[in-house]
């Protein structure tokens, strides 16, 4: 573990800087909003779920926390401050945003030949690997040791352009994870509950191994004061405990088990498997 000051410089919090991102933002709000009102006309008996759309609106202010002062300040000039950034971006806001079935709203508002585009795209070999369960682990949970235990954080953050690119990894390889655990949208190469348990499981564990190693200094490459490195690994601790817990929560809310069916005497069992 380094003892240095952080090599990446502060971060402006003035208008120039703020207004991008939040422009962004807006925009993904006002674009869901339409989508939402357009799914509601095409079907008013199904209409479209307002806690669907409150997961979205969730998402995106947890996002804005993130990219906007006081955090994004604060995560240019300490490392906990990166943390908090971290938790945001790559486990609470994809959370909300799965949850509120982008894709499903894209294809219920889409002409139907572009929607059959589109899942012909999902059903496709590309997303089948990209949305496999130990893809996702990868590039999510697995990441944080290449990150931390090497030189590419202080490579990325020394640089405005790298700590974009470190936001969108966070945000994408998060809402990746999120959605083949617990995601509601359509995911034809999901496996059943019981199996993503496991690799929840295995994202638990990492979590845990890699903040007590970064807690004790073990590997460590972050230049930054010790008592920040162990607040950060604090956060990381206590914070991705209660992301899983809350993505654990949405995954056993998605458990829907085999109806039992009855037979008639002597007919032969069924060879169906049960959910999960």
């Amino acid at each position: 573990m380094h003892h240095d000051m952080p090599l990446h410089s502060g971060a402006g919090s003035g208008l120039p800087a703020v207004l991008p991102p939040l422009l962004v933002l807006l925009a993904c709000a006002v674009g869901y909003g339409g989508l939402a009102r357009r799914a509601r006309r095409r079907n008013p008996v199904q209409g479209w779920s307002p806690w669907r759309t409150a997961g979205w609106v969730t998402g995106l202010v947890l996002l804005a926390a993130a990219v906007l002062p006081p955090v994004a300040p604060l995560a240019h000039r300490d490392f906990r401050g990166h943390m908090v950034q971290h938790m945001l971006l790559g486990m609470y806001a994809p959370l909300a945003l799965t949850l509120a079935a982008p894709v499903t709203l894209l294809l219920r508002t889409l002409p139907v030949r572009r929607a059959r585009q589109v899942t012909a795209i999902l059903h496709g070999r590309p997303a089948r690997l990209l949305t496999h369960p130990a893809v996702a682990l990868l590039l999510s949970t697995g990441s944080l040791a290449v990150l931390y235990f090497t030189p590419l954080y202080d490579t990325a953050t020394a640089h405005p352009a790298g700590h974009w690119l470190l936001h969108a990894h966070f945000l994408l390889s998060g809402c990746l994870f999120a959605h083949v655990v617990a995601g509601p949208d359509p995911a034809p190469a999901r496996p059943g509950v019981r199996t993503r348990l496991v690799y929840l499981g295995c994202a638990i564990a990492v979590h845990a191994v890699v903040s007590q190693l970064m807690y004790g200094g073990f590997w460590v490459d972050i230049h930054a004061p010790v008592p920040e490195v162990r607040g950060g690994a604090e956060i990381m601790y206590y914070g991705g405990d209660i992301a899983e817990l809350l993505l654990a929560a949405a995954l056993v809310a998605t458990w829907r088990p085999a109806p039992r069916t009855r037979r008639s005497p002597g007919a032969a069992p069924s060879c169906r498997p049960a959910e999960g």
